[in-house]
C-alpha cells in the first residue's frame, strides 16, 4: 500500500514536470492561437459578405440592366457565407477567391456609370470594401503565421511526441488562394 502512494505522489510530482517539459502546454497555446487567428479570419469574411448587400443595392440603383452581375455577386456571397458557417478553411479560401471575382465584376460595372461613381453612399461603400479587403489580407497573413508556428512546433522533438500522444499531430492547413486566383477576372458587358 506505501509503495502504491509514493508512486502516486511521484506520479504527481512528476506529471507536470513531464507535461510543462515536453511541450504540452506551448501546443496547446499554438493551438489557440491557429483557433484565434482562423476566427479573425471568419469575422472579417463576414464583414465583407456584410457590406456586399448594400453596394450591390447602390449599384443596382443606378445600372439596373446589369442584373446577370448582382445574380452572380448574390451567389458568391451566399457561398462565401456557407464557407464561413462551415468552418472549413479550404471553403472559406475558395468562396473568398470566387467574391473577388464577383466584386470585381461588380466595380467594373460601377466605372461605366459616373453618376455611381461620383454617389456618396457608393463611394463609402467602396471605401469600406477596401478597408475589408486588407483587414481580410491581415487575417490571413495571422492565420498563416499561427499555423506556419503550431506546424513547425509539432514537426520538432521532444514536441512531436507529446503532439502525438494529446491528437494535436495532425499539421493544420494554410489559408491558400484558388489556383487561377492570381489572373485577373474576365469582365464582359
Amino acid at each position: 500500500m506505501r509503495t502504491h502512494t509514493s508512486r502516486l505522489t511521484l506520479l504527481a510530482v512528476l506529471l507536470p514536470l513531464f507535461t510543462g517539459g515536453c511541450g504540452y502546454n506551448t501546443l496547446q497555446t499554438l493551438d489557440e492561437q491557429v483557433n484565434k487567428a482562423e476566427a479573425d479570419i471568419q469575422t472579417q469574411l463576414q464583414r465583407r459578405a456584410d457590406l456586399v448587400p448594400n453596394l450591390v443595392a447602390t449599384v443596382k440603383g443606378v445600372a439596373a440592366q446589369e442584373s446577370t452581375i448582382y445574380v452572380g455577386v448574390a451567389e458568391a456571397r451566399s457561398r462565401l457565407t456557407g464557407a464561413i458557417q462551415g468552418g472549413n478553411i479550404e471553403e472559406m479560401a475558395a468562396a473568398n477567391s470566387a467574391m473577388g471575382g464577383a466584386l470585381t465584376r461588380l466595380l467594373a460595372v460601377a466605372e461605366a456609370y459616373p453618376e455611381l461613381k461620383s454617389n456618396e453612399n457608393f463611394t463609402r461603400l467602396q471605401d469600406e470594401l477596401a478597408g475589408t479587403e486588407n483587414r481580410v489580407a491581415t487575417a490571413r497573413r495571422d492565420y498563416n503565421g499561427a499555423v506556419e508556428q503550431f506546424n513547425g512546433k509539432i514537426r520538432t522533438f521532444p514536441t512531436n511526441l507529446t503532439a502525438k500522444l494529446f491528437g494535436l499531430g495532425n499539421a493544420r492547413e494554410y489559408f491558400e488562394a484558388d489556383a487561377g486566383a492570381t489572373e485577373a477576372p474576365t469582365v464582359e458587358f
